[in-house]
Formats: C-alpha cells, sequence, structure tokens
C-alpha cells in the first residue's frame, strides 16, 4: 500500500529538517557537504530541466566548476575571475570540437546554470564561514541560516494556506497560476515574524534593524526565488525538477527559496553588519 503524497511529506521534513539543523550548526565540512549536494544536485536537474527544451548543455564541466566554486568559498584558493575565465576557454572550446545543437543555447545554458545556482549555493557557504572557525563566535553563522531555514518554511507555509483559503487575487498566472496576492502578503509577514522570534532565540548577536531586514529580504527575494524557479520548470514543460524526495520533487524545488536568498543575505551581513 503506497503511502499519500501528504503523508509521505511528512515523513520526509520529519527525518530531513532535523539533519538539516545539525549540519548547519556543525559547518565546516559537514555543511559544506550539505551546501555541495544543494549545488550539485540542483545543476543537475537545471541541466535535465534544459535537455527538456534540446539543450545540451556540458553537465560535467558545470559540476566541476560549481564544486571548484564551494571550495573556493570554503578555502579561498584561487580567484573566481580566474576560475570563470578558464571554465569558459574550456566551455568554448568544447563545444568548438562537438556538433550538438544549438552552441549558443548549450553555452549560455551551461554559464547561466553555473552562476546561479553555483555562485548562490556558494553564498551560503559563506555565510556559515562569515564568523572565523576558530573563533567563539563560528556558530553564529549557522544561527542565521537556521533562522533563514525556519523563516523560508513558514513564509511557504503561510503562503500556501492562507493563498488555498482567502487567495483570489493572482500574483503572477503566467508563471505560476496557483499563487496569489494574499498567500504572498501572509508569506512575507510570516517571513518578519519568524525572524523575529528568532531574535530571542538564536540571533540576540544581532540588531533589531538587520532583523526586519532579514525578514523582508526572505519575505521578498525567497518568493522571487519560487517564481524564477517555476518559470524554468514551466519553460521545460514540466511540474517539479526532479522525483528525488517523495512528496516534495527535487532539491531544486525544495532550496530554490534559500539560494536566491542566500547573497542578498550574505551582501547584507558583510557590507552593513561586519
Amino acid at each position: 500500500m503506497s503511502l499519500g503524497n501528504t503523508a509521505q511529506r511528512v515523513i520526509v521534513a520529519f527525518i530531513s529538517i532535523p539533519l538539516i539543523l545539525a549540519l548547519c550548526y556543525l559547518g565546516n565540512l559537514y555543511f559544506f557537504l550539505f551546501a555541495a549536494m544543494v549545488g550539485l544536485v540542483s545543476f543537475y536537474e537545471f541541466y535535465s530541466l534544459a535537455k527538456n527544451r534540446g539543450i545540451n548543455g556540458n553537465l560535467p564541466l558545470g559540476l566541476i566548476t560549481i564544486f571548484l566554486i564551494l571550495v573556493n568559498n570554503y578555502h579561498h584558493f584561487v580567484s573566481l575571475y580566474t576560475l570563470f575565465l578558464v571554465r569558459i576557454i574550456i566551455l568554448t572550446l568544447y563545444d568548438l570540437f562537438r556538433n550538438n545543437g544549438s552552441a549558443i543555447n548549450n553555452i549560455g545554458t551551461t554559464l547561466f546554470g553555473v552562476m546561479y545556482i553555483g555562485m548562490l549555493s556558494g553564498a551560503l557557504i559563506s555565510i556559515r564561514e562569515i564568523y572565523p572557525a576558530e573563533s567563539d563566535f563560528y556558530a553564529r553563522g549557522g544561527y542565521i541560516i537556521i533562522a533563514m531555514l525556519a523563516s523560508i518554511w513558514l513564509c511557504d507555509s503561510a503562503a500556501f494556506f492562507i493563498g488555498v483559503r482567502f487567495g483570489k487575487h493572482k500574483l503572477f498566472p503566467r508563471v505560476s497560476p496557483k499563487k496569489s496576492w494574499e498567500g504572498a502578503i501572509a508569506g512575507f509577514v510570516f517571513s518578519v515574524l519568524t525572524m523575529i522570534a528568532a531574535k530571542f532565540l538564536v540571533l540576540g548577536f544581532l540588531s533589531w534593524t538587520t532583523i526586519i531586514a532579514f525578514g523582508i529580504i526572505v519575505g521578498i527575494t525567497g518568493q522571487l526565488g519560487d517564481l524564477i524557479e517555476s518559470l524554468i520548470k514551466r519553460d521545460a514543460g514540466v511540474k517539479d525538477s526532479s522525483t528525488l524526495i517523495p512528496g516534495h520533487g527535487g532539491i531544486f524545488d525544495r532550496f530554490d527559496s534559500l539560494l536566491y536568498i542566500s547573497p542578498v543575505i550574505y551582501i547584507y551581513l558583510e557590507y552593513v553588519v561586519l
């Protein structure tokens, strides 16, 4: 007897959420592996979506480049500028010697996928490592990501349930016909409220201005990230990025908002807070 979709979602969430939170708290190699899984699997799913449109990107080079971006954000062994120069040279030479569809589409899709997913997943590591590992404040990076995840999850839940119950005005029907302005506003409010709660629980070291800013960033940028992934999936003609996670779709589906939020949070931390 197969489990229903709701039961699958609950079981997967019950198992995965504590594990993800533990990895965020531990940091170091544990979190690096989590971020690498998100980035690499999301790129593979993005590559598969492009294949649905007849685009033949360079999967091996894309995966290698994203892994190097993540390692670089963890250890800073070479400039990203140098890394991308080398990658562009290799990628263009690769398509020069193969005849597999549109070179413009193939090269452009691979470059975009690496920039979009690689740089965004790399920002996750930058947030987690923003406080030095040898300092007494190292756990703070983990607390920030835990608060981001909680805010995203409650934003999504509020947007879904309020949208189903009270949604009358379509938010972006061309991209996601079921989303409503009522749901989006509810998600925004719960994002801010979750960050306020996090201030009392784990983010006491951040100012109220930063807490409200984080809530606003999650409430707006997170929902935009979800819409952008929906745009890509709609163009590819699929509902989910994959069927990897029972009841939840793919890794790209589950972490699209987190990926989109991460660089904005990192930039705020780097240039406003620290």
